[in-house]
């Protein structure tokens, strides 16, 4: 909102694992007037039970929704790009099994190329290099510092 002016018909594309950050996106992207578009490797999609949430708010709020596993798929079009980690607490002995999985999901140019011309990148940190590239993290489009401040004052 703050670096768009607004939230409203917006596209999100989240690329990366279903995990609870997605599923907080998945629960208010609608409702906020944001169109979402997911893609997790096959093994790894949102909890079923919150992706029907999200199928029923989408139909309420009028908004699209898409499950792919295909990242450029999801980026069609997406004006904020998303991911987080792989690999979070607890999931350490499956970091093997989970890179390999994730293989094509990292965040890069490339990745964005079927974007919107005015795309940004987010990230809740801390970020690991195989989730996004440095070109597109560190680049003018990354907000991700940005997003670590405002995330400070709601604490």
């Amino acid at each position: 909102q703050e670096h768009y002016g607004g939230l409203n018909e917006l596209t999100i594309a989240w690329i990366g694992d279903g995990n609870n950050v997605l599923h907080s996106i998945m629960t208010s992207a609608a409702k906020l007037g944001m169109h979402l578009c997911i893609a997790t490797p096959k093994g790894f999609e949102p909890d079923l039970g919150i992706t029907k949430i999200t199928e029923q708010y989408s139909k309420e709020y009028g908004t699209k929704l898409l499950l792919t596993t295909d990242p450029l798929e999801a980026a069609d079009g997406a004006n904020v790009l998303v991911t987080d980690t792989w690999i979070s607490m607890g999931q350490e002995e499956e970091k093997k099994e989970r890179l390999k999985a994730f293989q094509g999901y990292q965040i890069t140019m490339q990745t964005a190329k079927p974007a919107a011309s005015n795309w940004t990148f987010l990230h809740c940190l801390p970020r690991k290099p195989e989730e996004v590239d440095d070109e597109v993290f560190y680049s003018p489009r990354s907000l991700v510092f940005q997003e670590a401040e405002n995330r400070k004052w709601t604490i």
